[in-house]
């Protein structure tokens, strides 16, 4: 893909072409760069230069640390465009067509900036706010409705089970007081034999 392709596929995604600012991201960069080295040969960078003739970060991060290869840049270059090399991790300048890979860098959203951004963003492109609205609605309602069902289950469980504890103590109790009962009639019987008894003497 061309250097502009990927420039506009990054924003798309809501970053920029990747900024390297040390040694420590260059590694990092290298590392899983040399995973993909069996379909590109390098991967497109953030650094640009300006109608000036500096050499900028898209990101507009200090230009603090580079990783040239040997005769890079030689600064005549007009349309000036930076690989990272999959192989060796070095940046050389090609022409901005040259077809490679890219790395985009996202900055780091916190959930209630990404919700802020969803509500302030929709005068800048009211058919995109729309569509995070509904999105941001849908994810709410569909929580809501895992936590009522959560709550009607976890009620119901507990309502079940005390039901059922209720009514097997009920029945204890109705078999119990029948056995008293069955008792008392049944010494009211042996006392009114016995009287029966008393009277026929």
């Amino acid at each position: 893909m061309s250097w502009a392709c990927s420039v506009t596929l990054c924003i798309q995604s809501g970053g920029m072409l990747t900024s390297v600012e040390d040694l420590d991201e260059s590694n990092f960069l290298i590392e899983h760069a040399d995973l993909y080295a069996s379909k590109t040969s390098g991967f497109w960078i953030g650094i640009y230069r300006n109608v000036n003739g500096q050499l900028l970060w898209q990101d507009n991060s200090a230009l603090d640390f580079v990783n040239w290869g040997d005769g890079q840049p030689s600064g005549d270059e007009l349309a000036f465009c930076v690989e990272l090399s999959a192989a060796t991790g070095h940046w050389s300048v090609l022409p901005c067509s040259s077809q490679k890979g890219f790395i985009c860098k996202k900055p780091k959203i916190h959930l209630f900036l990404f919700t802020f951004y969803l509500f302030t963003d929709s005068k800048k492109d009211k058919a995109s706010s729309h569509l995070n609205m509904w999105v941001l609605l849908t994810l709410v309602v569909i929580i809501l409705l895992g936590v009522g069902f959560m709550i009607y289950f976890s009620c119901k469980i507990k309502t079940g089970s005390g039901t059922g504890r209720e009514v097997r103590r009920g029945s204890r109790q109705l078999e119990y007081s029948r056995a008293l009962s069955a008792g008392d009639n049944g010494s009211d019987a042996t006392s009114n034999k016995e009287k029966n008894e008393h009277s026929v003497v």
